[in-house]
């Protein structure tokens, strides 16, 4: 055993690499020499086989049958290893199968030469092969191991888990390790992190603390420079100048890190200047007008000063610096400066320079892993499958002997990519960009070293570069930070890769790619907003925030104020040319748009945006204009961050007019729910993520199945993927978006009474004080109170004043202890309120709900469900207690409702037609989604009857229960229910609970409601969630065409249809709304033309079979295509095995 690397060295440099025996026992010695444990042997079971030599891998052919793959070797969460040799016995076997169907054996004679062409294509396709076991595993190894034993290690990872786009690692430069560094202890190192613990290798992790610790230095020094007053106290210098001769500062210590000046020359600079502060401006300008137009001879720095330009040091200014001061940049320019990770730096940076945003500097930041999620399905997808189609056709040209036709396919490709461009339309300080940027110069580092493995040792002359990346920021400071940015990383990524290049001079350019000015509206001029009296209407600034003085959470700060606009001439915006769009619009919702951004901006975008609903979220602008600029194939993809609210009824309304339209778009990607670090102040919040393709398509659902957290920053999200069409509430399956409002469902569920005034609840001692108990009079305008949480938790004990619908006199005459209270304890605060309707009537509610109080009118009780909540639950409240507008009230006092709404049927519907609000990601009841669509089932009389008297148990045994023990929550109980029923072990807590609960009565309740709903709908109780489903949107779409042939099946027809209005005449008028669209009728099958250029060739015919249902012959494949030559389909699929882009089944069938 060789237990030195020397030793290692010596034994396996002469190996012949040919040999598949040597590959376990290097593989195994090289885990002796990293002192890692050796693999286990393989069992039977093999989700056992974790760590292990030729892991079986099974691959679903879609048409019943399986095909299975065998890994070099695996390690669970670290990597997946495929040799080269492994992967050239695996192509005489593919080979084997493929002679069964062609007669003709295609055997590779002996193995190729290292160095040469033909070996680079073997390590390619072993990378191929690698990332196929990897897509076919239960979860993504951050790492790929490519071995050529005896010879080399190609390193390929992605943190990302996503498993969609590994890369070289560290850079395509970098990537390919010889054995005989493995004499280095830090290479060594590298691989006992990728076997121990690959994620420690995360670059931009070991570098975010790098960035942060900058951050704040710098942070320390602005603070400082803007506290500075003058004789007369003013502020000497404006946080703009700061900000701009920071952003310099920090570029010359960055530039001196990397030597594009001399190594800490700037560092020894400002060193020199310790004795004599007062002399720092003057040679500082002095050094960046050199550095803005380039010098011979600085006499600064006694040496040649390249061109910067790019308008960075347009304005040379410095700030004078005291002694502390100095001290605090030399302190900074010490700093590893070539280490930022610009991904996150820009957003640092921005809250280091930004007094407003200063105290968020230690606030979280946006993972880098979470941008990656959203940058590769939009940008590095289809790019990546376009470098594919190239490699392939340039292989299968070599193939045919045409070396300079293959060269040219890379070179065509290589300058298309240095010309395609990406908009972040709101793209703050360039974090999307910047990850943009770096993950296509990876792509174009593969390009490159394809084409000197192609024979081609000219380098082009074109480079992916800043000019690529356009944006749009309303920020002057954010779009300045932007260009900085995407400079530093450009340059990081050149200086590591391609150190010895020559950088063409200035080595900052103006390419005026980053807009200053707004991204959703234009406008010819703005007007101060005055009153009658000609004072300035102002409204707050909407950014600033105080803590708040009892809760100490960040709220508005009232005394920031700006003055209200006048938009003149407001119209839609336009953007710049691009072929990608990503980024992360802000997250604002239509409640808080006129405080956030003042009523005449508001009105103004509603106004020049009219297909638009009001209701929408502000970020549904963007998604509107990125979806009409792909649908036009004006931009070939698009993908947005958007709060998890997309799937919401209002912003719905915007998605699905473009699904629907006859020139459709298509989702190509989802996430509907991810967790989110909002970078305007580092809070935890849920997004959702979509990609927008033109035409109809299937796209890719992933569901988070589990989040575990990683530090504190980011959390580990696990991923459930499903493929099919994607509706607009992101959902795959039974499009649930294409239910109806029915009408027998109308006018009962409302939302409960929103006070808009804290001062309208009262304790009961306080409801005493003033009158209740002391006269009847009183039991009508106060009353008890529930919200949500008193409904899941424990109730409060207040109650609310409710003077609706009192005329302002008579409460002032006929209760004056009340009149007096709401004047001291309401009128303050609804004076504030911007709403005119609102604050002239204080006395009353903000939203008295007149609709709801007309559909209780009589009864003696009402369902109602919390609004957001984590258990669905349906409960009574006595017609005496008024409703909170977190409560969705269903206007029924019929316990066969409550049973109906109570039952397993209804909870997986509002599951799946509700939403998802809050950092706890819990189910949203939306009444207008959930109740007023879901269609109930026409029950015997017997059947009512069972349904009545468990759905009575069920409200009475929670209520009983928790009247006798007073810490008993329905939440509590809830908990455990769900835990038995998964068979969980209970906690002494929880054996508790489930004691004062009976929690084992209350799970038998539900079971036998469960059976007698399903017994009323006449369906088996076994169903599954999804085929429940797929039966209450038929039924939902069933009794939609009933009401519209005048059919309607009222809940309450005493209430909703009172005077016996005729079902025709009531049909009639709601036929529009309820009748549900058609389904489109299915396209006939259309042969594709086939294309002349063989890149497109391989473009459709990879397309094809990812297309297939089940693996095909060649032949088959072709009948596809007008005019497609059979033999030539078969050599480009065999092309395709080559260079590891298709498989090959047991029984000569090809396959992705």
């Amino acid at each position: 055993m060789s237990n030195t690397p020397e030793a290692f060295i010596q034994r396996w440099k002469d190996s012949a690499g040919a040999e598949l025996a040597n590959s376990q026992l290097f593989l195994t010695e090289l885990c002796d020499l990293l002192d890692v444990p050796h693999p286990d042997g393989t069992v039977a079971d093999n989700d056992l086989n974790v760590y292990t030599f030729e892991k079986t891998v099974e691959f679903n052919n879609g048409d019943g049958t399986t095909s299975y793959g065998r890994v070099d070797l695996y390690r669970k969460a670290c990597f997946v290893l495929e040799s080269k040799q492994g992967t050239e016995r695996k192509a005489v076997e593919q080979a084997e199968a493929l002679a069964t169907v062609t007669k003709q054996k295609k055997l590779k004679t002996g193995t190729a030469q290292r160095g040469t062409a033909h070996w680079h294509e073997a390590m390619t396709k072993a990378r191929k092969q690698a990332e196929g076991y990897a897509k076919a595993l239960p979860e993504w190894p951050p790492f790929l191991i490519v071995a050529d034993v005896g010879h080399c290690f190609d390193l390929y990872a992605d943190f990302s888990g996503t498993g969609k786009l590994y890369q070289p690692f560290p850079d395509p430069k970098n990537f390919r390790i010889p054995l005989a560094d493995l004499a280095q202890a830090e290479v060594r190192e590298k691989f006992r992190a990728i076997w121990l613990d690959p994620h420690s290798l995360d670059v931009s992790k070991q570098t975010a603390k790098v960035t942060r610790e900058l951050a704040s230095r710098l942070a320390k020094l602005a603070k400082s420079l803007e506290e500075q007053t003058d004789d007369q106290g003013k502020k000497r210098y404006p946080p703009e100048d700061v900000a701009h001769f920071l952003m310099r500062c920090l570029f010359t210590m960055f530039a001196e890190d990397v030597n594009l000046i001399p190594l800490r020359s700037f560092t020894q600079l400002l060193e020199s200047l310790r004795e004599q502060p007062e002399g720092f401006a003057h040679v500082v300008e002095a050094l960046w007008k050199d550095m803005d137009s380039g010098s011979p001879f600085s006499p600064i720095l006694r040496t040649q000063i390249k061109q910067f330009n790019g308008g960075l040091f347009e304005s040379q200014q410095a700030l004078p610096l005291n002694r502390d001061q100095l001290e605090l940049l030399i302190e900074a320019a010490h700093a590893q400066w070539q280490d930022v990770e610009p991904a996150i730096f820009g957003t640092l940076l921005e809250r280091a320079l930004d007094p407003h945003e200063r105290h968020k500097l230690g606030a979280h930041y946006t993972p880098r892993a979470y941008v990656e999620r959203l940058v590769m399905p939009t940008i590095m997808e289809p790019l990546r499958e376009q470098w594919d189609e190239t490699y392939a056709a340039a292989a299968q040209l070599r193939t045919e002997g045409k070396s300079k036709e293959a060269i040219e396919q890379i070179r065509d490709f290589h300058e298309q990519l240095c010309e395609t461009r990406v908009l972040d339309p709101a793209c703050g300080s360039g974090n999307f960009l910047y990850v943009a940027l770096e993950l296509m110069k990876r792509l174009e580092g593969e390009v490159l070293n394809a084409l000197r493995e192609f024979g081609d040792s000219q380098l082009p002359l074109l480079t992916i570069d800043p000019h690529q990346f356009l944006g749009i920021e309303v920020n002057p400071r954010a779009a300045a930070i932007t260009d900085l940015v995407l400079w530093i990383g450009y340059l990081q990524w050149h200086f590591r890769t391609r150190p010895d290049d020559h950088l063409n001079e200035p080595i900052i350019r103006k390419f005026h790619n980053i807009e200053c000015r707004d991204a959703v509206l234009a406008w010819d001029r703005v007007e101060p907003v005055t009153d009658g009296d000609g004072n300035p209407v102002t409204r707050w600034d909407g950014r600033t925030t105080k803590p708040h003085p009892v809760t100490g959470e960040e709220v508005p700060d009232e005394t920031a104020r700006v003055q209200e606009l006048r938009y003149v001439n407001p119209r839609k915006a336009e953007w710049p040319e691009a072929e990608y769009v990503v980024g992360n619009p802000p997250f604002i919702g239509p409640a808080m748009m006129r405080s956030a951004l003042g009523s005449g901006y508001t009105e103004a975008i509603r106004r020049t945006h009219k297909e638009l609903p009001e209701s929408c979220d502000f970020v549904m602008y963007w998604w509107h204009n990125a979806a009409e600029l792909t649908r036009h194939e004006k931009v070939r993809r698009f993908g947005f961050i958007a709060t998890n609210s997309l799937r919401q009824t209002f912003n719905r309304r915007v998605v699905a007019p473009h699904l629907e339209a006859s020139n459709p778009l298509s989702i190509a990607f989802a996430i509907p729910d991810h967790p989110w670090v909002d970078s305007a102040d580092g809070a935890a919040v849920r997004i959702s993520m979509t990609v927008g393709i033109p035409g109809v398509s299937p796209g890719r659902l992933w569901r988070v199945l589990e989040e575990k957290d990683i530090g504190q920053l980011e959390k580990d999200v696990q991923f459930k993927s499903d493929e099919g069409p994607i509706w607009s509430n992101l959902h795959i399956g039974v499009d649930i978006a294409s239910v109806r409002g029915l009408s027998g469902n109308s006018n009962l569920s409302n939302r409960g009474v929103c006070l808009f005034g804290s001062g309208f609840i009262v304790t009961s001692e306080q409801a005493r004080k003033l009158g209740l108990n002391s006269d009847p009079k009183f039991e009508k305008w106060i009353r008890e109170y529930r919200n949500g949480r008193d409904l899941t938790q424990r109730p409060r004990d207040v109650m609310v004043i409710d003077l609706y619908p009192l005329a302002l006199e008579q409460v002032k005459v006929e209760l004056p202890e009340v009149f007096q209270w709401i004047v001291n304890h309401v009128k303050p605060e609804r004076d504030q309120n911007r709403d005119k309707a609102i604050r002239e009537n204080w006395w009353l509610h903000g939203r008295p709900r007149p609709e709801l109080r007309e559909a209780l009118r009589g009864l003696t009780r009402y369902i109602v469900t919390p609004e957001t909540t984590k258990h669905r639950l349906f409960s009574f409240l006595d017609h005496s207690t008024s409703p909170d507008n977190a409560l969705v009230v269903i206007a029924s006092e019929d316990a066969l409702t409550l049973g109906l709404l109570s039952s397993w049927i209804h909870v997986v519907w509002a599951l799946a037609v509700g939403g998802r609000l809050g950092v706890g990601n819990d189910p949203r009841y939306n009444k207008t989604r959930c109740f007023e669509t879901f269609p109930f089932p026409l029950p015997t009389e017997d059947q009512k009857q069972r349904i009545r008297t468990l759905a009575e148990q069920l409200d009475a045994h929670r209520k009983r229960q928790q009247e006798l023990h007073s810490d008993l929550t329905m939440t509590g109980m809830y908990n455990v229910l769900e835990k038995l029923r998964s068979g969980e072990t209970l906690t002494a807590k929880e054996q508790k609970i489930h004691e004062q609960g009976l929690v084992s009565v209350l799970k038998q309740i539900h079971d036998d409601l469960d059976a007698a709903v399903f017994e009323a709908y006449g369906w088996p109780a076994d169903l599954s969630d999804e085929e429940i489903l797929e039966r209450l949107v038929a039924l939902n779409h069933e009794r939609a065409e009933e009401e519209a042939r005048g059919i309607v099946r009222w809940l309450r027809p005493e209430f909703q249809n009172p005077g016996g209005t005729s079902q025709t005449q009531l049909a009639a008028e709601t036929a529009t709304e309820a009748k549900p669209k058609k389904a489109a009728q299915a396209a006939k099958t259309k042969k594709e033309p086939w294309p002349k250029k063989l890149p497109e060739q391989m473009r459709v015919l990879r397309r094809a079979l990812h297309d297939q249902s089940s693996p095909c012959l060649a032949e088959d494949l072709a009948k596809g295509f007008t005019r497609a030559p059979k033999k030539l389909v078969g050599e480009l699929l065999e092309t395709l095995v080559e260079v590891g882009q298709a498989r090959v089944t047991d029984d000569g069938r090809f396959a992705v």
